[in-house]
């Protein structure tokens, strides 16, 4: 039974991660298909991107929170449901606010299912054996991010840019009936919602999140970037300050005590700014210096998005034998490393072939990041905190790549353009070295998450706390429950009629 629901676990939650991931990047090959069909202008393009990004990104915590109230499964599959329902509006979005209005109904989904997700993985498999199914949740994440244009070139080129949401649909209502009938119903220790750390949580994540965005159009100094973004700021130190004494807070403060937590945290803020920012450019070099099509250009990063799909699963089962240390600091190493070859070969007429080894490089660091991370994470903590623990590791993630992408860009736009293939190549140029630059930061915080051993006594120490947690609340339910009238051995036959 055990094995059944971990198989069923692990094929429910890879489908539905990598369906919204997936949407994270798929519209971006749509743009200009979208722009001639609904007459939208450039500034409404824009919003079909971050309206989903913003969503996702605010709604993270406080979805895993909710989900711990309320049942990691009940909200997963609300999630889900939302996500599909918001997909076929997206499809049939008759003008352009139709369209951003459901592009950020389908964020709100996948905030509940990408923490959720993990949450239901991780209670699904013991710590010492959870590597290999974390290694395939994160190949499954970093192959949506990364397919995402290239699906939506080939889907645009060969049917219409409707069909990018209307592939999700089918998919949705396969989904949403398994994950009822197939995970395992859980929630936190918590028995109440934190409803004023859920509000400074999700205006704070709102404020900072738009700031972060806006930045690249409107300039870091400007008065709408800096009022929001000090904001957000703001209300997130008021939300540290509540949750510092809230009875039962939505994201216990203790948890960054935990040097495993604080570092790994640190980990994937910095690779998410650095791969995630660079990718958003490189995405477009072969097709504005080099004048590929979007499928084209799409399917010349698949020796990038390939490798991690095939090295996440293994550094996942890695994770279990050595720890999440050594591969985490190798992984951000490679990715530093592959970050400043390219910046080092890219030109206007650079060869396919001489982007390749980096492209590859890059891949494979990228996948020993992402379940070492994740273990290291769901390790830190007990079970029952598992989903307010992936809530905020998420959305730390998220951030990340933001803020990684608002960067990037401005470096891209000091140092280059789009007036032509070499100034655009000066800009990458210079974005991927501030990238790399933050990627070998990234390794120092590596090196402070606990070696193995420290990692196992931690785990196994919080697993017999969850253990004693259950062994003293039982007796509790039980005279809770209603004592029963005693029956007869003879009444049994009038019992039953």
């Amino acid at each position: 039974m055990t094995r059944s629901r971990q198989i069923w676990t692990s094929i429910v939650t890879s489908f539905a991660l990598f369906m919204v991931t997936l949407d994270n990047l798929v519209v971006t090959t749509a743009l200009p298909s979208i722009r001639v069909d609904l007459d939208a202008s450039l500034a409404s393009l824009g919003w079909t991107v971050n309206a989903y990004t913003l969503a996702f990104a605010v709604l993270l915590l406080p979805a895993a929170a909710i989900g711990d109230r309320l049942g990691r499964r009940r909200i997963f599959a609300a999630g889900l449901g939302l996500f599909t329902l918001a997909s076929a509006a997206a499809a049939l979005a008759p003008t352009a606010e139709a369209l951003i209005a459901a592009r950020a109904v389908q964020g709100a989904g996948a905030a509940a299912v990408m923490p959720l997700s993990l949450t239901l993985l991780s209670e699904a498999f013991p710590a010492g054996k959870r590597g290999l199914a974390l290694g395939i949740w994160s190949g499954v994440s970093g192959l949506g991010v990364a397919l995402g244009p290239v699906v939506g070139g080939a889907v645009v080129e060969g049917i219409s840019w409707h069909w990018i949401f209307w592939i999700n649909v089918p998919i949705g209502l396969v989904l949403v009936p398994l994950s009822i009938r197939r995970l395992t119903e859980s929630r936190g220790a918590a028995r109440r919602l934190d409803l004023p750390g859920l509000g400074l949580a999700g205006f704070g994540l709102l404020g900072l999140v738009f700031g972060i965005v806006k930045a690249e159009d409107y300039g870091w100094t400007s008065a709408t970037v800096l009022g929001t973004t000090i904001g957000g700021l703001l209300l997130l130190a008021a939300f540290v300050a509540w949750e510092l004494r809230a009875p039962e807070p939505m994201l216990p403060m203790r948890f960054f005590k935990s040097r495993a937590f604080s570092a790994t945290s640190g980990v994937s803020l910095t690779m998410y700014f650095g791969v995630f920012g660079s990718i958003f450019l490189l995405a477009q070099f072969f097709q504005t210096a080099q004048e590929y099509t979007p499928l084209e250009a799409g399917l010349r990063t698949l020796p990038w998005t390939g490798t991690t799909m095939l090295v996440a699963p293994i550094a996942g089962i890695l994770s279990d034998r050595i720890g999440s240390r050594p591969l985490m600091a190798a992984g951000l190493a490679l990715q530093a490393g592959a970050l400043a070859w390219l910046a080092a070969v890219s030109t206007p007429e650079v060869a396919y072939s001489a982007l390749l080894a980096p492209f590859v490089m890059a891949g494979a660091g990228m996948a020993l990041v992402f379940a070492p991370a994740a273990n290291a994470v769901l390790s830190s903590v007990r079970t029952s905190e598992a989903g307010q623990a992936s809530g905020a590791t998420n959305t730390i993630r998220e951030v990340g790549g933001a803020l990684g992408v608002s960067v990037l860009s401005t470096v891209f736009a000091g140092a280059g353009s789009y007036a032509s293939p070499q100034a655009f190549t000066d800009g990458l140029t210079a974005a991927l070295w501030v990238g790399a630059a933050v990627l070998a930061a990234g390794v120092l915080s590596a090196l402070l998450v606990p070696g193995h051993r420290s990692q196992a006594e931690t785990a196994a120490r919080l697993a017999a706390a969850d253990r004693a947690a259950a062994r003293e609340a039982a007796p509790a339910v039980a005279d809770a429950a209603p004592a029963r009238p005693a029956v007869p051995a003879t009444s049994g036959a009038a019992t039953a009629s």
